[in-house]
């Protein structure tokens, strides 16, 4: 584990008792959601998560310090600053190194939380290929890290405003397996079917846990993709959707919006020209996310250890300066 790496007590405490934790990221916090709903998102995903049976680790960076499950007062630290990094996986340990405060996108957030030993993540929808990526080469660095660390993420699928075709095989390539819960369809994060099918659906969490723990099992280092519709209720008409999208997308075009601003931008748009609806199915999705990923979690989790075991066994989290006093005493 990284020396640089704190967690906190709750989340260090449930892994050395083998209790289910979940990972949470907060780019929702900085760049989804407009101030203070973020915040106010980011609360009510670790109450959905605790709920659920499981400790919520929400993660972020706070001067130059990597955190795997921030209190209140560090959250509403991270969203009250005025201009923090979103950070992926090329720009993450240059933040740390400089000591800077930033959210952490699905890809750091994947990082961290397999460095921690945190096993499940929940998000609204991964990054992926982008539209044109023909000519720009542009990917997120999402499925990278999907590729690299053995974390299970629940999603909404990939954001719409991608091209969720490229985005499925590429995940493929990648030997990234993309499990359906409760469908055989890749959703579209507002809309439940994105024109894909999935690699294979599962009814239930348990069928759902056991494949996972085979796909680890085999030797894999790769993360696994659970699509996880928006509820039926929540999701954006056709009439609306498509429209929206569309006039979002030339917007984005004609302004020159480019690499990592291009979610944030449409994310934005796409509130306005919807009215709000686009928030409100967010939201709903978010929640129905963190809830499948609790359940997850739990089946995946082999149970609480003994007291004395669990002590043995528990993370020791230090911050740089702690780590070194420990070093010297020895």
């Amino acid at each position: 584990m990284s020396a640089r790496l704190v967690i906190s007590k709750p989340v260090a405490a449930a892994l050395a008792a083998h209790r289910p934790v979940v990972a949470l990221e907060t780019t929702l916090v900085t760049h989804g959601l407009p101030r203070p709903a973020g915040l106010a998102a980011a609360l009510e995903l670790e109450a959905e998560v605790a709920a659920g049976g499981a400790t919520p680790a929400t993660i972020g960076v706070l001067g130059g310090v990597p955190r795997v499950g921030l209190a209140r007062s560090e959250l509403e630290r991270l969203a009250g600053e005025e201009r923090p990094a979103k950070l992926n996986l090329g720009n993450l340990a240059a933040a740390i190194a400089a000591g800077r405060t930033g959210s952490t996108t699905v890809a750091a957030t994947i990082q961290l939380a397999a460095l921690a030993g945190v096993e499940v993540l929940a998000t609204g929808g991964i990054g992926g290929v982008h539209r044109g990526a023909a000519e720009s080469g542009d990917e997120s660095s999402d499925l990278t890290a999907l590729a690299r660390h053995a974390v299970a993420v629940v999603c909404a699928g990939a954001k719409a405003v991608l091209d969720l075709a490229r985005t499925v095989e590429r995940l493929e390539t990648l030997g990234v397996p993309v499990y359906g819960y409760r469908t055989e369809r890749f959703p579209a994060f507002y809309r439940r079917d994105g024109g894909r099918p999935v690699d294979c659906g599962f009814d239930t969490i348990e069928s759902l846990a056991d494949a996972a723990r085979v796909h680890w099992s085999l030797g894999a280092g790769a993360g696994i993709v659970v699509a996880n519709p928006i509820p039926p209720e929540h999701e954006l008409p056709l009439d609306i959707y498509e429209p929206a999208l569309a006039r979002a997308l030339a917007d984005a075009a004609a302004a020159g919006v480019s690499g990592r601003d291009v979610t944030p931008f449409l994310l934005e748009r796409l509130r306005l020209l919807t009215e709000g609806r686009s928030v409100r199915s967010n939201l709903a999705l978010l929640r129905h996310n963190a809830r499948v990923a609790a359940a997850l979690a739990g089946a995946l989790a082999p149970g609480p250890v003994p007291p004395r075991a669990a002590r043995r066994a528990r993370p020791v989290s230090r911050s740089p300066k702690s780590a070194s006093r420990a070093r010297r005493a020895r």
